[in-house]
């Protein structure tokens, strides 16, 4: 059976429109996950996307694997970052999650 047969056909009880009330429910079970799902998440993504191109030496960052430290080198795919002093560390540009400004450094 497709999926045009299954949606166009009738309930068993014979209550009229009773076919398309299915379909609404679909539909606004859609837009609930869109708006509290779906939204959200690509405009975070956008922010995240927006802080990594902003991104400059000297700005304090956290990686995805939760590594703090300083900025020291951009490059087109690749960040270098300090994590303590002469400690260097080149990570992906993609796995920099955060930067100085959205952070607290953890207490020491």
């Amino acid at each position: 059976m497709n999926l045009l047969n299954i949606l166009l056909q009738a309930p068993a009880t014979g209550a009229a429109g009773g076919g398309y009330t299915s379909i609404i429910m679909m539909v606004l079970i859609f837009v609930v996950f869109y708006f509290f799902m779906i939204r959200p998440q690509t405009k975070r993504q956008k922010e995240i996307k927006k802080q990594r191109e902003a991104m400059k030496a000297g700005d304090t960052v956290v990686t995805t694997g939760g590594i703090y430290g300083k900025v020291r080198d951009i490059k087109e795919n690749t960040v270098t970052i300090e994590i303590a002093d002469n400690v260097r560390i080149k990570v992906d540009k993609n796995s920099v999650f955060a930067s100085s400004e959205d952070i607290q450094t953890p207490a020491k």
